[in-house]
């Protein structure tokens, strides 16, 4: 099985639905934070290991927090996926702090910062 196949593919958004839903219903760990989302997920074409690539919004400690109760409930979450989904193998889970949001609105907000100061020093020639 190719790592781009359709197959894959599937599972990949069937097992990132499943975890999303048990991170956010069914784990009650208390240094999970409650804004959590799963941003992508990448299972091995084997079943056997699995990237789940979290993403946080608050402060580095929330984030820190976050990881480390779910890696500690990792053997919960991996429980409930296979009791949900039905797969040869349920993947081991590597939880990845995702932070390719917090970099593009910071990203962006350089680039607004930039055009407005070129903005703002193309007007008194405008006006000569």
């Amino acid at each position: 099985m190719r790592k781009n196949s359709i197959k894959n593919t599937r599972i990949n958004g069937e097992v990132q639905k499943e975890l999303s839903t048990i991170i956010r219903n069914e784990v009650k760990d208390p240094r999970i934070h409650p804004m959590t989302s799963v941003m992508a997920v990448e299972v091995a074409p084997d079943l056997k290991t699995c990237k789940a690539f979290i993403s946080v919004l608050g402060s580095k400690e929330a984030k820190d927090a976050t990881i480390q109760g779910l890696n500690k409930a990792e053997g919960y979450i991996r429980r409930q996926l296979a009791k949900n989904l039905n797969l040869r193998n349920t993947p081991e889970i590597r939880f990845i702090l995702d932070e390719s949001i917090e970099y593009g609105v910071n990203m962006s907000k350089l680039i607004d910062d930039v055009t407005r100061k070129d903005a703002q020093a193309g007007k008194p020639d405008e006006e000569e």
